[in-house]
């Protein structure tokens, strides 16, 4: 009988994390969680499925993710629900579930898994896991350089240098004043100005000169003054002398900033990689103040931000900071049977080892002796112990070190001890 096979390829745009991709993966969460509860974040979480509504709701994300990028199905109740494209709404529903309950000003961080189905690209794919931190019920200006505080401090905690990353600042409600200013007061206006502009690096610049224009009405005086306002540089902004006073200089005001959400209502920002290579956005957030108004009359103030573990990684490569030291999860010990009569004495020595808090494996394969120590070393485990008949009557055992080649005999109990003061 002549079965076609299935594909080990996984579905298009998410990845397989073998052992060593996930060690990666493990490495870039854990400095995430490092750098976040350095800065008094505590972490939350909720499920991966939320009801559709969540994203249709105006103001939540937008239309271009609810219509083209949401994974959404009916479940057997007959609910919409969807597989949540980003953070923040969730993060807002959480805050104003609790709000009267919950002390103010909130430090929250998530790592979730989300999901957009888009074109995959570099640092760009279906399935993606993202650190997301923000800080609610705060309005004062503060707030805002708290997160860009910790932007950066989580690149320089990877090992990066200031000169490696710029953070780019801007201002939705100033941009709102400044496209008021100019006489364009329609709110529609400026949402499809902003979108726009969110594209801008993305299009050519006739491109974008000729859809601003189109919004615009034709009028191409106005929209000459919008560009023009776009890059005007501006270097005096309050924000760059309070970041250069807590030693952030790699900070500067760029007008076409937009990010795409339509709950952005103050400060947005975005963190570009330097590297000619990589020269594209790490991370990015800014002030919501009315999110949580979807669910509550009292809305809660917040600020925050999102970057994805594609970019993260492709930033590390880029800069060749991935640490050479990240391995996958290896046992502290390898227990190796001589021969095979010894793979149950050997499981039963493990235990032991086990029990006192000493990750420890058993080989019991078929390769030789000399094959298992050495895939013991390649693999990361640190020591190895090789179980025969003349071991289990002396009831002596050689621990031996495979990085330093050295060696310890003696009892079991005396090895564990040992493995507990040097581990």
């Amino acid at each position: 009988m002549n079965e076609e096979k299935l594909s080990t390829a996984p579905y298009k745009g998410v990845r397989d994390f073998y052992p060593e991709d996930l060690a990666i993966l493990s490495y870039i969460i854990k400095t995430w969680s490092k750098t976040a509860e350095s800065f008094g974040f505590a972490r939350y979480d909720a499920s991966v499925l939320e009801p559709a509504e969540l994203y249709k709701n105006k103001g939540a994300v937008n239309a271009e993710i609810v219509n083209e990028q949401t994974y959404t199905f009916i479940d057997r109740g007959e609910r919409a629900v969807t597989l949540r494209p980003e953070m923040t709404p969730t993060a807002a529903r959480l805050v104003a579930a609790r709000a009267r309950d919950l002390c103010f000003p909130l430090r929250w961080y998530a790592i979730p898994n989300l999901f957009r189905y888009e074109r995959p690209q570099r640092g760009r794919l279906r399935e993606h896991w993202q650190l997301n931190c923000d800080l609610f019920g705060v309005t004062d200006r503060l707030a805002d350089i708290e997160i860009l505080l910790l932007a950066h401090q989580i690149l320089i905690d990877f090992g990066a240098t200031s000169e490696m990353f710029t953070i780019l600042v801007n201002d939705r409600a100033e941009m709102t004043a400044a496209y008021q200013a100019l006489g364009i007061t329609d709110a529609n206006t400026i949402n499809d100005i902003t979108r726009l502009t969110d594209r801008k690096r993305k299009i050519t610049d006739a491109t974008y000169r000729q859809e601003l224009t189109t919004i615009l009405k034709g009028n191409n005086v106005l929209a000459e003054q919008v560009l023009n306002l776009l890059e005007t540089p501006n270097v005096t902004h309050p924000l760059l002398n309070d970041l250069k006073e807590l030693g952030v200089t790699n900070v500067k005001i760029d007008r076409t900033i937009a990010r795409g959400f339509d709950y952005y209502t103050g400060m947005i920002f975005e963190v570009v990689d330097n590297h000619p290579e990589n020269n594209r956005s790490l991370m990015g957030g800014g002030r919501y103040n009315s999110l949580t108004a979807m669910f509550s009359s009292e809305a809660v103030a917040a600020v925050g931000f999102g970057m994805g573990d594609v970019t993260m990684r492709d930033f590390l490569i880029s800069h060749q900071l991935l640490p050479k030291n990240v391995t996958i999860t290896a046992p502290t010990l390898m227990i190796i049977p001589a021969e095979p009569v010894n793979s149950l004495p050997s499981e039963k020595l493990a235990l032991l080892f086990r029990a006192r808090g000493i990750k420890t494996g058993v080989d019991f394969g078929t390769k030789k002796l000399g094959k298992k120590i050495a895939d013991a070393a390649t693999s990361g485990v640190k020591y190895a112990i090789v179980v025969g008949e003349s071991e289990l009557a002396a009831g002596q055992f050689v621990l031996k070190n495979l990085d330093l080649n050295l060696t310890e005999t003696g009892s079991i109990e005396s090895l564990i001890t040992f493995l507990i003061e040097q581990t």
